[in-house]
């Protein structure tokens, strides 16, 4: 019998992106049904009630949803992070959880050089800005995104450090970067801060007035990971108190943190939306590999990427 597969992105893929996964899933046999710019719950719960598997960006997966899924067999995440699923809960239900890690790394490192670059020459404004080269740029977590930036790093001449707790010290120096033991001295020694950390219990709020206090003068840190990972009110405290920090990210804060943060003037930039993986490319990587995992999972029994075994 064909198997039911349901795109869920309230964040569209581009439409190249969606045809190729789309066609991928067809010439499998199975039938494809697309559910785009929902602003309902509801109609995600209605969709899901006969699909098979699923393909979702940052869409949130939750048990309420996941109780309305009742021969749901597979959540594929078009993206690494999957913080948005309840793979526990998925988990009890039967329900198996992948992502696709590195389709989007690029993408989103060439946004933090994108920031960076517009921070450093002061939104481009006409006066004198500094230059990337000889400059340090921390990088906190060396997964997909974080290897990325540190290969175009390289091309601007800048010094690269790098902490994750991970990451054998032989490895980072492998790829042309000084590892650091400390979260503190990493951030002590950036100019620039690039960061990359997962939103897991440990991180969750971990990224606020202390580490930001100890950074270089003039230095940015740059957020393209979580929201969750900055501890807000410390964020907001350590740039009142020192007037040369930046803040640049593709994250929206809570609507209160970011009136109070736009108060800062050209120390704090965010784009109007999430926009690490919002370019053809990654979207097209993300969707397509996704469509490969669930062929792989009916067909084959493979289980690659599986996040909640």
């Amino acid at each position: 019998m064909s198997k039911t597969i349901l795109i869920a992105t309230q964040k569209p893929f581009s439409p190249d992106a969606k045809q190729q996964a789309s066609a991928f899933l067809e010439e499998a046999g199975y039938q494809v049904r697309v559910l785009e710019a929902y602003d309902d719950e509801a109609a995600l719960k209605g969709a899901l009630a006969e699909a098979d598997a699923v393909i979702v960006r940052s869409d949130k997966i939750h048990a309420g949803v996941l109780d309305a899924a009742k021969q749901l067999k597979l959540v594929v995440r078009a993206g690494a992070g999957y913080d948005s699923i309840d793979c526990a809960g998925a988990k009890e239900r039967g329900v198996t959880v992948m992502n696709t890690p590195g389709q989007n790394a690029n993408a989103v490192a060439e946004l933090v050089f994108g920031l960076l670059v517009y921070t450093a020459r002061g939104h481009y404004d006409g006066k004198p800005g500094t230059e990337l080269k000889g400059k340090t740029l921390g990088i906190h977590a060396l997964g997909n995104v974080g290897k990325n930036v540190l290969r175009i790093a390289h091309g601007f001449g800048m010094e690269v450090i790098a902490h994750d707790p991970f990451v054998e010290a032989q490895d980072i120096q492998a790829l042309d970067a000084t590892p650091i033991d400390t979260v503190e001295e990493l951030y002590a020694k950036s100019d620039y801060l690039s960061l990359h950390i997962p939103a897991t219990p440990k991180t969750i709020g971990s990224i606020g007035k202390a580490l930001l206090s100890a950074m270089p003068k003039g230095a940015t840190l740059i957020n393209t990971a979580r929201a969750e990972v900055i501890d807000e009110p410390g964020l907001l405290e350590a740039l009142r108190e020192r007037e040369d920090l930046h803040y640049v990210t593709d994250i929206a804060p809570s609507d209160e943190t970011d009136a109070a943060l736009k108060e800062l003037g050209k120390r704090y930039f965010r784009t109007p939306k999430k926009m690490g993986a919002q370019t053809a490319e990654a979207n097209t990587n993300a969707a397509t590999a996704a469509a490969h995992q669930i062929v792989a999972f009916f067909e084959r029994g493979e289980r690659h990427n599986v996040v909640n075994d």
